[in-house]
């Protein structure tokens, strides 16, 4: 930009689904693509300029926010990026089925951003230098926005020469310009001319046939563009629909999911209601009786068998004891003998 006053602007279109995500950075840097590249506010480095971002920042909707930056900030490590804009205005961008006209405007006396014609913010403190580039990049979220850019404009004023001694004269040519100023007729229009100039039957026809001619070429021109238009919304129709059609199929296979599990609870509802307990309740009782009858009857004479097999016998017992008494005895008589036969002393 080579012009300390200009104006920039953009016409573009933002679609997508319910919960897409995404955001479109409008930049007027010192250093162009090497500044900014295809970063997004929140991922860019240190840059010299100004970033406008449209997005849905703080779940409002969509906003358009203004940030400036002299290369001293660096935007990717900051904490809080959103703290740092200077002017803001909220703006519902998202599937309108219109473009969106977004105006920057910059002259010696503010800085203005228009969104469709009406005022966003503006401020008398801001004075871009005018030997920066202007550039458009977007980012994508999970769950992508798509941004289409139309338009892509900027405008200078004219400089005017103004020579004093001559001035007067050319307000005359100006006006003289601006008074015989014609609007701009398509190609191929017949030129105006004043109903006198035909006179017989042959020219009007003639001049008839050349501008219904004219009106033929410019409504199959208009009939291309609405085709064109009419191909490229049916084509975003169908991808709108190939990426809401995964969602469907989780939801059909929740669906089919939860009636298999109900099927199976009004299954084991019917079995438990239909079938009869009763019997096999009593089944389990006489088992439980039998096995508790067979029990006492045949534990007593198991304790006595084991009693008389494990008990000591009685033979054996008395024998050992006659053993025992017969030692005693026998150990009694060598004593005696022994005492009997040993040497007397006497004092």
């Amino acid at each position: 930009m080579n012009s300390a006053e200009w104006e920039f602007t953009t016409e573009f279109r933002a679609s997508g689904p319910d919960r897409g995500g995404g955001n479109l950075q409008v930049w007027y840097t010192k250093d162009g693509r090497l500044g900014a590249g295809t970063s997004s506010v929140y991922t860019v480095g240190r840059f010299d300029g100004l970033v406008l971002a449209v997005d849905q920042y703080g779940g409002s909707g969509g906003m358009i926010r203004g940030f400036l930056n002299d290369g001293a900030q660096d935007f990717s490590n900051s904490h809080n990026v959103d703290s740092l804009a200077f002017g803001h205005c909220t703006y519902a961008y998202r599937n309108l089925g219109r473009l969106s006209k977004l105006t920057i405007r910059q002259t010696k006396t503010a800085f203005i951003v228009d969104i469709d014609g009406n005022k966003c913010f503006s401020t008398n403190e801001i004075q871009l230098p005018s030997d920066n580039y202007l550039g458009i990049s977007a980012g994508s979220a999970e769950t992508p926005d798509s941004f289409e850019v139309f338009k892509f404009l900027t405008t200078t004023p004219a400089p005017i020469t103004i020579d004093p001694a001559n001035s007067g004269t050319m307000r005359e040519q100006q006006d003289t310009q601006f008074s015989n100023q014609q609007p701009i007729a398509p190609a191929g229009t017949p030129p105006e001319a004043p109903a006198s100039q035909y006179r017989t039957s042959e020219a009007q026809f003639e001049d008839l046939h050349n501008r219904i001619q004219a009106l033929t070429a410019q409504l199959s021109v208009l009939h291309s563009a609405v085709l064109a238009f009419t191909q490229v919304g049916e084509q975003r129709h169908i991808e709108l629909l190939q990426r809401a059609r995964v969602p469907h199929d989780q939801l059909n296979a929740m669906e089919a999911r939860q009636q298999a599990i109900e099927r199976s609870v009004i299954q084991l509802q019917r079995d438990i209601e239909g079938k009869d307990y009763k019997n096999h309740l009593i089944d389990i009782k006489d088992a439980m009786k039998e096995s508790h009858s067979s029990l006492m009857t045949s534990l007593p004479e198991s304790m006595g068998q084991i009693v008389a097999t494990s008990a000591p016998r009685m033979g054996m017992f008395l024998f050992w004891v006659v053993v025992v008494q017969l030692l005693l005895a026998a150990s009694y008589v060598i004593y005696k003998k022994r005492r009997a036969n040993a040497p007397k002393k006497y004092l």
